[in-house]
């Protein structure tokens, strides 16, 4: 993928694993950004934790040395926000976690975004009849997200829980009292793996606040793991 006009990054993510944990919507209120409402799904309010893999990235269509390849771990949030007539759905990050500091440096210093630096690593397994991926990331203590799935990816299914979660083609972020800043990301529809298992070993409350400490005692309303893609991400603006 090459980039084109108006394109900041090119990447791929792959190997997406996804817990979606149903959350109260006065919890997920104090981070929305400015402008936007939540967007829920059958009525739920879902936080997301995500893994995956950031491969082949480039700025401005440029290699950068030592930052092609490496994992992210993040927990985000759905909203939506009307641009005119046009109803945008996207997400909003609590967290995002990544091995590089130099990342982190240029999201949280000219983005505004809530990027930390702690060492990761992850796994994966890919078998004829199965796949496993795990990442993993430590803070105070090692923790990880795990899945066991059918090495056979399938299409995601119009009008599913898989769509709605992987199908938010924006990024938004409170930069002020009422500024928000947004961004598009481009990506052709994904494939899911069907799950056979998982773990999840993550203090939640260590990593994204007391808000979500109650997350350590509950069960996901649903995983997934999806393989991913070429991805684009925009040039933003701020509103």
């Amino acid at each position: 993928m090459t980039a084109k006009k108006g394109v900041f990054l090119t990447a791929e993510w792959r190997k997406l694993a996804l817990a979606q944990y149903a959350v109260d919507e006065q919890i997920l209120l104090k981070y929305l950004p400015p402008h936007t409402e939540l967007d829920s799904w059958n009525g739920k309010y879902y936080v997301s934790l995500v893994g995956f893999m950031f491969m082949n990235v480039k700025l401005l269509g440029f290699n950068i040395p030592f930052h092609t390849n490496f994992e992210e771990v993040n927990l985000r949030f759905y909203v939506r926000y009307k641009d005119g007539k046009e109803w945008k759905r996207g997400v909003v990050f609590v967290k995002e976690i990544v091995p590089l500091p130099a990342i982190t440096f240029v999201a949280n210093a000219i983005y505004k975004e809530k990027y930390q630096t702690l060492p990761m690593k992850h796994v994966w397994v890919e078998q004829e009849n199965q796949l496993e991926v795990d990442y993993l990331w430590k803070s105070e203590t090692w923790h990880n997200f795990q899945i066991t799935a059918n090495a056979k990816a399938e299409e995601i299914a119009p009008g599913s829980e898989e769509e709605f979660i992987t199908e938010h083609y924006w990024g938004y972020t409170k930069i002020g009292h009422n500024k928000t800043s947004e961004y598009g990301v481009e990506h052709p529809r994904w494939q899911v793996y069907p799950i056979k298992s998982y773990k999840i070993n993550v203090n939640f409350g260590i990593n994204y606040g007391n808000d979500f400490a109650f997350l350590n005692h509950v069960e996901p309303d649903s995983v997934f793991l999806a393989e991913g893609s070429e991805i684009r991400v925009l040039k933003g603006k701020r509103f």
